[in-house]
Order: structure tokens, then sequence, then C-alpha cells
């Protein structure tokens, strides 16, 4: 078969018929590749001639049109792809940034609990919920118990309970020595410009204030008030007061709080002020977090981590600054 059969715009199919009827009829090959040739040739101008016909068509309407639609029919495709690119960035670099920027100050805590479960009861009055190990007398949990249960269902973590893998607060003891009169307090860290903001102790909502975790000491006394907060994704962190949703983003910010930042706290006119000490990073199933010292007057905050996640759990500890 020739070079001109060969780029014959008829089909194959119709190409063996056409050499079939030839022979038959006793056309010389020849002739038959001349004429297919010339009707490639054909259509080959004629392609041409109608793509040439089309741009001219498009250029003289693209010309009839307003400059301004001209101009908005590049830039707004254009500007339309940038804008995604940079909605998908603002999402993913506040997540990327915390695990370069804030994660590598911090200390990262152990998977475990830094102490026996048995040894944490003998040491602090807490009740602990701890899944990684076994309270003396307590039979040793099996495989199938320690594996994480899969819940179909968007959980509400603006209410403190949903925080906790089994829906509960885990309890504290000596409950009876805290001043149960005293239900909300002022709340300020200059720093992230957090100003009078609301904390309360006889509450679970963390869209209307912060909250602190029932049975923690109260600011100023022996123990640790362990005050939990919201967190979003950092550029829509807003704490103004006049913000009515201040308390979804308030906590967004306080993993890049640096040792010696201060919290005041402040109780029936009294301040109490904290320096910060520590950062680190738990498990959610870590309750020992909520662990009371009494030897000690700390506080600890609470919150979500990388923000606009429910990873992990970030703890700021400071101590109580006295004789200042």
């Amino acid at each position: 078969m020739s070079a001109a059969s060969r780029q014959s715009p008829i089909n194959r199919v119709e190409l063996i018929d056409l050499y079939r009827r030839a022979l038959v009829s006793g056309v010389a090959l020849e002739t038959l590749d001349h004429k297919i040739h010339e009707l490639w040739e054909r259509s080959q101008v004629v392609q041409s001639t109608e793509t040439q016909n089309d741009l001219s068509w498009q250029s003289r309407l693209w010309q009839t049109l307003p400059k301004a639609v001209r101009w908005g029919a590049v830039v707004v495709p254009a500007g339309l792809i940038l804008a995604g690119i940079g909605l998908v960035g603002s999402a993913v670099w506040p997540i990327v940034s915390y695990y370069f920027q804030t994660q590598p100050s911090m200390r990262l805590s152990q998977m475990i609990a830094p102490v026996p479960p048995e040894k944490v009861l003998d040491i602090t009055p807490l009740v602990v919920n701890q899944n990684e190990g076994q309270v003396a007398g307590d039979s040793i949990e099996t495989d199938n118990e320690l594996n994480p249960i899969v819940v179909d269902a968007k959980l509400d973590y603006t209410n403190l309970t949903n925080w906790f893998v089994d829906g509960t607060l885990p309890m504290i003891k000596r409950p009876e020595e805290i001043d149960h009169s005293v239900t909300i307090y002022r709340f300020d860290i200059p720093k992230l410009e957090i100003v009078n903001a609301e904390v309360k102790t006889d509450s679970d909502d963390l869209n209307k204030s912060l909250i602190q975790y029932p049975g923690t000491a109260l600011p100023g006394k022996a123990g640790s008030p362990v005050i939990f907060g919201h967190s979003v994704l950092r550029q829509f962190y807003n704490p103004k007061e006049t913000n009515p949703r201040r308390y979804m983003s308030i906590f967004s910010k306080i993993m890049t709080l640096q040792k010696g930042d201060r919290i005041y706290l402040t109780v029936n006119g009294a301040q109490y002020t904290y320096v910060v000490e520590d950062k680190t990073e738990v498990k959610p199933t870590d309750t020992y977090i909520l662990a009371q010292r009494y030897d000690v007057k700390q506080l600890k905050l609470v919150t979500c981590v990388p923000e606009g996640t429910f990873l992990r759990r970030g703890v700021v500890t400071a101590r109580l600054l006295v004789n200042e």
C-alpha cells in the first residue's frame, strides 16, 4: 500500500473496500493512489481554511467586545485561580507554621504519663482515667479494650465534656476544699490582646467563656487552676471584647507564649500574676495534665493543637508570682 493511501482521510475499512473494487474493475493502483492523494490534499486545504475562518471570526468578535469585558475575561479566571490557591494556603499555612515554628520551641511530652498511674494517685488527689497503665489492684486491660473507638458523629468541641474520650469529665478529689461561691473571674494576657475575658467554674460551654476544670484549685491557691479555651485557624483570631464570638478563637495563640510572659487572673478584686514556665503537647487521653500538686501554685492553660484541629492538646504551664 502506498504512502498516499496510508495518509488518506478514508478509514481503513472503506480503503480496503475501495482497493478491492478497483482490483475487480481493473483500475490501476497508481491511478487510485493519485486520486486518493488529491482527495487528501483537498481535505487538508478545506480543514485549514475552516480553521482560519474560525480564528478570524473569533478575532473579529473579540474586537467588537468592550475593552473592560476583554480584560475581565483574562483577569477574572486568573484571579479566581489565585484566590483559590490563597484560600487553600491560608488554611494549610497555620498548621505548617505550627509544626515548624511553634512546636520546636516547646517540650514534647512522652506518649505515656511520666509516672505510673498508681504513683500519681500517691502524690496527687486526682483520680485519673489513663488508658496506658494499670492502677494497683486492677487487672491489666486487654488489647481489645485499648483499641480506639470510632464514633460516627461530629462532636461539638465547644462542650468541654467532648474533649474527653468517654464523654465524661474525670473526677478530682477534695472538691469540698474549693470555694464554690466563686463562679466567674477575669482573665488577661496583654501580649495576646486578651483583655477582660471571663473564666467560669460552673459551666462547660466554651462558646460563651473560658472554662476552669471542675475541682481544680482557684487562682492564688495551692494547686493549679486548669483553664480550657477554644482555638481556630490563626487568621481568624479575634479576642477583642467587641467580638461576640471571641471565645471561639481566644486560645488560638497561647502556644506562641514564651517563658517569662505574664498572665493575670482577677478574683473578687484580687489580681494574681502568673509567669509562663513551660509548654508541652499531649494526647487527648493524657488526663494527668489535670493533676493537682498542692505543694506549688501553678496555672495550666489547655487548648487543641495545631489550632483549628483536634489532633492533640497544647498545655501552657505558669507559676504564681509572689511579692511582686
